[in-house]
């Protein structure tokens, strides 16, 4: 039978993802213009536009309009762009291919090194590595990941040549080239993310280094690295894992900015350019998926916190 907390978090990710769905649908409607306007442009006569409206369906009520996106979205149609209506699926899914490509290769980066960074600053806490660890994480917070990524490309792509300023990749484009092409938005999202998880996995670890049992472990004369690893690593581990979870969800939906930057055929790219040429459809299932994303990696976070602390697994 499943427990109770895990239902209930289960539902609420549900209930949370249909109002994602609904805030995604008004924020839409409230951009001014519309596709139409967009499409005939300055050529748009009054009975132009109102044709146009008529056979793409812009002047049902909203309502209805709502209703008739979300029921075929639950059974996986994300239905037709209203610019060149083709299946937005056929452009979507290639694009989420790239930016969970994007996201693996900077995750696969910046988790170990921020666990790693996190634990050697708790324990040498007050040293010199975790003073400078503590500057460049609050510097790497402050800055803005689009600035990260200009500043990027004027050091390593401008003036030192290593890497290619714009990630330009296709289908046939190969691994080891698409990692060339990716390592600067890769950087980009790896500086931004790392500081976070440093300084929780820092706090986390600090907090149960001070603890009176961990002191009776010290006065017994183990290791130090075993008494991280043993006994304050897996009590400091369920908000490591939420802090992880967060920024796992971040390098998925935080990189319609750094896509933008180095014009990388993501999902965030496609965004943008649904949002100028007003192609609704579109706009609304690229953030549904951000949305989806945010919510499925925060829920299996707080299950796997649970997993690892058995108090979170019962009710108060």
């Amino acid at each position: 039978m499943m427990n109770l907390p895990i239902l209930q978090r289960m539902v609420l990710a549900v209930l949370t993802l249909w109002l994602v769905s609904l805030l995604i649908f008004v924020a839409t409607e409230l951009l001014p213009g519309d596709v139409a306007s967009a499409i005939l442009g300055q050529n748009g006569t009054p009975e132009t536009l109102a044709a146009l409206r008529e056979q793409r369906g812009l002047n049902q009520p909203a309502l209805k309009r709502y209703l008739q996106w979300l029921y075929p979205m639950l059974h996986g149609d994300l239905g037709r762009s209203l610019t060149n209506g083709r299946p937005i699926a056929e452009d979507l899914l290639p694009r989420l291919g790239n930016s969970l490509f994007l996201a693996a290769y900077a995750a696969v980066i910046a988790i170990p090194l921020a666990v790693l960074l996190g634990i050697a600053s708790a324990v040498w806490r007050g040293t010199l590595f975790d003073r400078l660890t503590n500057g460049l994480t609050l510097l790497c917070i402050s800055v803005p990941e689009f600035f990260v990524g200009y500043l990027l490309v004027m050091f390593l792509s401008v003036r030192l040549a290593w890497f290619p300023s714009l990630s330009m990749v296709s289908p046939e484009t190969g691994l080891s080239e698409r990692l060339y092409h990716c390592t600067l938005p890769m950087l980009t999202l790896v500086l931004v993310v790392l500081a976070h998880m440093l300084r929780m996995t820092r706090a986390s670890v600090g907090a149960v280094m001070s603890s009176s049992y961990i002191e009776t472990a010290v006065l017994k004369g183990i290791v130090n690295w075993r008494i991280v690893l043993s006994h304050a690593l897996p009590n400091a581990l369920a908000p490591v894992i939420n802090v992880i979870a967060f920024n796992l969800a971040y390098l998925v939906v935080g990189v319609i900015l750094v896509e933008v930057v180095f014009v990388y055929p993501g999902v965030g790219q496609l965004m943008v350019d649904a949002v100028t040429k007003r192609d609704l459809p579109v706009v609304q299932a690229c953030g549904l998926l951000f949305g989806g994303t945010y919510i499925l990696l925060n829920t299996t976070a707080d299950l796997l916190a649970m997993w690892c602390n058995p108090r979170l697994r019962h009710g108060r």
